[in-house]
């Protein structure tokens, strides 16, 4: 008796060594090496932050934090290659999308957003005078985002909860209709977001030197910061001081996030 009392003792023991490493190897393949990264995001998620106007206040943080932010995409000359450098650096973005652009190129908005990064709206055509038409067709423009990014990424009800005017809130282009706007976003469970640092890789063409030292100097003496930059390669390739702009936040102690943070 004692014998299979000692047997059954080590085949229990062996059991329970053989359940805890297939449990250790589940986590770790779910955890480090599963490709997918993505929250599901609908309209039944909320916004876990006080100010439901707007996400700005966050900048007003000493907290050396950096949210990269990518406008007007997705494109077929920029977002894979920008997509490519963020993957191997292991930073998560944020890419702030044009509808229609959405519509066009589905397949690079679910890689994104496979891979982890926010998917947020920056309205359906990227043109003003449609945009600020009246505010219907500003919350169209919004719903119609969503829904072009439900389609790309397979999700029912998509929704970003966070908005960037185009040419920000801060312009004072169509001011008046960007106040009246807000009430629209409220209603969506939306917030808007600007930014407190750039590159410029929209304004002119700057050579690459230039457009770094346009990010240094734009960041200096700041905490936490949400950066403006672009994958479109209209006007410059950011993607080419891309892994040098990484380099030096990390140099200056900035942890990459993106706005995930923020819904619950």
């Amino acid at each position: 008796m004692k014998i299979i009392f000692i047997k059954k003792c080590k085949f229990l023991y062996l059991f329970i060594i053989l359940f805890l490493i297939s449990l250790f190897f589940l986590f770790y393949y779910f955890i480090c090496v599963s490709p997918s990264f993505a929250i599901e995001l609908d309209k039944n998620c909320f916004l876990n932050f006080k100010n439901k106007n707007s996400l700005n206040d966050i900048t007003n943080s000493n907290e050396k934090i950096a949210y990269l932010t990518f406008d007007d995409g997705p494109t077929t000359k920029a977002t894979a290659k920008i997509l490519d450098i963020l993957k191997e650096e292991n930073v998560m973005s944020t890419f702030f999308v044009v509808g229609k652009n959405v519509k066009e190129n589905p397949e690079l908005v679910k890689r994104a957003y496979k891979e982890g990064h926010y998917i947020a709206n920056h309205g359906y055509n990227h043109n003003n005078s449609l945009l600020y038409k009246d505010m219907e067709s500003f919350k169209n423009e919004v719903i119609s985002t969503d829904l072009e990014i439900s389609k790309a990424i397979g999700i029912d009800n998509y929704c970003s909860h966070i908005f960037r005017f185009p040419n920000g809130f801060m312009s004072h282009i169509y001011s008046s209709q960007k106040k009246k706007a807000l009430d629209v976003l409220i209603s969506l469970d939306y917030v808007y977001v600007d930014w407190n640092c750039l590159n410029k890789d929209s304004e002119r063409k700057f050579s690459n030197y230039e457009l770094l030292n346009n990010l240094k100097r734009s960041s200096k003496n700041k905490g936490t910061l949400i950066i403006l930059m672009h994958d479109t390669a209209d006007v410059n390739k950011t993607y080419y001081v891309l892994k040098d702009s990484i380099s030096f936040l990390r140099s200056e102690g900035y942890e990459f996030r993106n706005f995930y943070d923020f819904i619950n």
